[in-house]
């Protein structure tokens, strides 16, 4: 009996891993109905495997405070309807993460697994992009101001297959993928000599997404190997940080229009772009300001329909173009503070940490909040589903010294 009962949970939980690895694959080409439902099957069956509590951890208490702030927000919406479809999205999302933390402290082990399907979503994707980088496919919509350039400066801004088309999402996703790129090459030197390739062909795509966004948080991600290789005294990641650092500047320099998007980040409102985000700002602190409690209720449409009571004309907007003030848009400043003290535990919690991966994990989370702090992405399913699978990764990390490779 005890062994039909053991053998019966060890099938489910790789029917969790198999849900998981689903989500992962359909994020590359499915849409967002059907990215929900491949993880609600992922939450079913952790919750019918696992007995589990939220309350086992600093970091997941604010993530609760963070869920029931989000809920009085709900109550509280004047577009009950329209706010209560955002809800289901975040509950998910929030439920998604839960049944991770659940599973890999039952399975720490499968993180690798875990790690290597995202580095193997990623390096695809990154080949299609770079497909269509080669055949110079055109704009979809207007994805750069092209007003002040020369021919020879505008960029061919590529999107791969994640839906909607959007080379700003794809990068944003690449941005979350690399550091579990550079940790899986630390790892050993064979893995070094199966990930390198695919590494530097994800961080040649995220450049060619020209999403300015992900380039500053690709400079966070320099950053965080940096600042890894002073903590662990390993040369294999000061090495990493050069020669990226090294290629990275060296494209900047000879790519033309690589060189010109990347100097449009600084031209303030002379871009096009930047002045929309300005006046987004703008607009959107003054639905703060009358909001600032409990806010507005979550999700997109809420937002968009409640914006145009307080936008400049001809500057209709999807979100606020920074994560943490749509959160304090949507639910309240106390749900603000929330979430940034789940970031500030979480964040301690991976710099005591010696595994590789959570050091990997740890890069991605802070490399995707720099890259939200000037865009909308962060709030699309694949980049959700991959931020919250890192979270978890860090908080439900046991307390051990563990795979810092060798010099």
């Amino acid at each position: 009996m005890f062994n039909r009962i053991k053998n019966s949970k060890w099938k489910i939980e790789n029917f969790i891993l198999l849900s998981v690895l689903a989500v992962f694959a359909l994020s590359t080409f499915a849409s967002s109905d059907v990215l929900g439902a491949a993880a609600c099957v992922t939450i079913a069956l952790t919750i019918f495997n696992f007995q589990f509590s939220i309350l086992n951890s600093k970091a997941n208490l604010w993530l609760l405070a963070y869920f029931m702030l989000v809920v009085v927000s709900l109550a509280g919406s004047t577009l009950f309807a329209l706010s209560f479809a955002g809800f289901v999205k975040t509950a998910i999302y929030l439920g998604f993460y839960v049944s991770m933390v659940a599973y890999f402290k039952k399975n720490h082990c499968r993180i690798p697994v875990i790690m290597a399907a995202i580095g193997i979503c990623a390096v695809s994707q990154s080949v299609i992009a770079l497909g269509q980088n080669f055949a110079q496919v055109g704009e979809i919509s207007t994805w750069q101001d092209v007003s002040n350039l020369n021919p020879e400066q505008v960029m061919t801004r590529v999107y791969g297959t994640l839906k909607p088309f959007n080379p700003n999402l794809l990068g944003g996703y690449l941005l979350c993928c690399v550091p579990v790129l550079l940790g899986l090459c630390v790892i050993s030197r064979r893995n070094a000599m199966i990930w390198c390739a695919p590494a530097l062909i994800t961080i040649a795509a995220l450049f060619a997404t020209g999403c300015r966004g992900a380039y500053l948080g690709f400079a966070a991600v320099i950053a965080g190997v940096v600042v890894l290789a002073a903590k662990t005294q390993k040369k294999r990641f000061l090495s990493i940080a050069a020669v990226t650092i090294g290629a990275v500047t060296g494209a900047i320099l000879c790519v033309e229009p690589l060189r010109a998007r990347f100097a449009s980040i600084f031209a303030m409102r002379q871009d096009s772009s930047n002045a929309f985000r300005f006046n987004v700002y703008q607009s959107a602190f003054e639905m703060f300001k009358d909001n600032w409690l409990l806010g507005i209720g979550v999700g997109n449409k809420n937002f968009r329909e409640i914006y145009g009571l307080y936008m400049k004309t001809g500057f209709d907007a999807l979100s606020a173009y920074n994560v943490f003030l749509e959160i304090a848009i949507e639910s309240g400043v106390f749900a603000l503070a929330a979430f940034i003290g789940f970031l500030v535990v979480t964040i301690k919690k991976a710099l005591k940490s010696a595994d590789i991966f959570v050091a990997a994990a740890l890069i991605s989370v802070c490399a995707a909040m720099v890259h939200g702090l000037v865009d909308t992405v962060f709030f699309r399913p694949q980049i959700q589903f991959l931020f919250w699978t890192m979270a978890a990764m860090i908080n439900s990390a046991p307390r051990r010294t563990t795979i810092y490779p060798p010099n």
